[in-house]
């Protein structure tokens, strides 16, 4: 299994040319929880699967709230959302989220409160 360290990542530059939006929106979806990231090398960076097509995974937000809520940092959140999950059948809670299993995904992170 792979560490979340070892995915695919993006920075909030990268982010702001892909979805052509200004570096201050970009930074407001941070800020108003629509997706997190790590800081890796000094510099923020986001994991590709906590996006789509259009932008942040529209469950992601809700997702990202609730494990704040229950006293997950931000570095602790990603790495929960990127492992392998056995609660889940193995998948990682942001795979579950793609597959629109948002209620079975929130269970899990609220009972590790």
């Amino acid at each position: 299994m792979s560490s979340p360290k070892d995915r695919e990542w993006v920075t909030l530059p990268d982010l702001a040319e892909r979805f052509s939006l200004p570096i201050g929106k970009v930074r407001r979806l941070l800020e108003e929880r629509h997706l997190i990231g790590l800081r890796i090398d000094g510099v923020l960076r986001v994991p590709v699967e906590f996006l789509d097509d259009e932008g942040p995974l529209q469950d992601l937000r809700g997702t990202i709230i609730l494990l704040g809520d229950n006293g997950f940092s931000d570095d602790e959140a990603v790495d929960w959302l990127l492992s392998a999950e056995d609660s889940l059948g193995g998948a990682t809670p942001v795979d579950a989220l793609r597959a629109g299993r948002k209620a079975e995904v929130r269970r899990v992170a609220q009972a590790l409160a």
